[in-house]
């Protein structure tokens, strides 16, 4: 049972070993049934429940920032798995590197096909024009979009990846351990009434050291407890700054590559004014778009659309 612990109402308290009728439970037994549950942990990683606890903040607020929405985990569309919120900011930037392909496919098809084309159709220097545009849109737009952190980017996501991966295994068997600790204590605990309640009623041999020697391995069953709980908020704790400074870290990279995208994109409409005037009207309103480019807003309509939850971990308690 998730809760508050006194370790000292459990294992010293004078009341656990005082004489009870058969089948009854102890004070400290009845004090720890009582205890409203306020967290539960899923997959290893502990929240509080809705509506227990103080109100949370959002970490950075109004920026809808990653760092505050992906600390769930999100099960994929066959319903099969859990996905880590970390896991879906890391398909973030791999789907924006294909996008990224794909703009270059389009200017190659729409554009430096097209000036081919011209050539064979316009005056010498017509199409002289055309083929200084189509090299300078493939040396100035397309190959530095398909080229844009082409190498050792996923290498380095994948260092993000295990990393978190890593944290959250660690948390798992920290978890585990807390588990198990707890199983023993409750066993301790029981044996340590059983043979009271012998030795009260007569039904056994066991002497007094007998229950001084049960008394110490609850107590140090309790010990082992806390020592596990410990273990695991220590490593949850790591693993919650582990999630923000990284999940900023992808923020940032995302920032970078949507500015770093409209800039180029900025050049391909410059390099159409100075190649062919007469299709102002349809190059400045692509233009008056890229002037509209926010990566804030961009980052607050896919937050909303893949967030997997902003209620942060919190503490496990005994």
């Amino acid at each position: 049972m998730e809760g508050s612990f006194d370790t000292e109402e459990s294992f010293d308290d004078p009341s656990c070993l005082a004489p009870q009728p058969p089948g009854s439970v102890s004070p400290a037994r009845r004090r720890v049934h009582e205890v409203k549950e306020t967290k539960t942990t899923i997959n290893g990683v502990t929240f509080p429940l809705p509506g227990e606890g103080p109100e949370q903040q959002l970490l950075k607020p109004n920026e809808w920032s990653y760092c505050d929405y992906f600390w769930t985990d999100k099960k994929d569309p066959q319903g099969a798995t859990s996905v880590g919120g970390f896991e879906v900011l890391l398909q973030k930037q791999l789907k924006g590197k294909q996008m990224q392909k794909e703009m270059a496919e389009f200017v190659h098809e729409r554009t430096l096909g097209e000036a081919w084309t011209q050539l064979k159709k316009s005056l010498h220097d017509e199409a002289e024009v055309h083929l200084k545009f189509s090299n300078k849109l493939h040396s100035e737009v397309e190959k530095p979009l398909l080229t844009f952190r082409a190498e050792n980017f996923k290498k380095d996501l994948k260092k993000y990846d295990h990393h978190i991966a890593d944290l959250r295994k660690q948390l798992a068997s920290r978890y585990a351990g807390v588990e198990k600790a707890r199983k023993a204590l409750a066993e301790r605990q029981k044996d340590l009434e059983v043979k009271t309640q012998q030795l009260e009623i007569k039904l056994s041999n066991k002497t007094e050291e007998d229950i001084k020697k049960a008394r110490r391995k609850s107590t140090q069953a309790g010990d082992d407890l806390m020592r596990c709980v410990d273990l695991y908020n220590q490593a949850q704790s790591k693993w919650f700054e582990e999630m923000v400074t990284n999940s900023m870290e992808l923020e940032k990279l995302e920032v970078d590559r949507i500015e770093w995208i409209q800039q180029h994109l900025r050049q391909y409409t410059t390099l159409r004014h100075e190649t062919d005037m007469f299709n102002q009207g349809t190059v400045e309103p692509v233009d008056q778009l890229l002037q509209k480019v926010d990566p804030a807003k961009d980052r607050e309509l896919w937050v909303q659309d893949n967030k997997t939850g902003h209620v942060r971990p919190v503490d496990l308690d005994i």
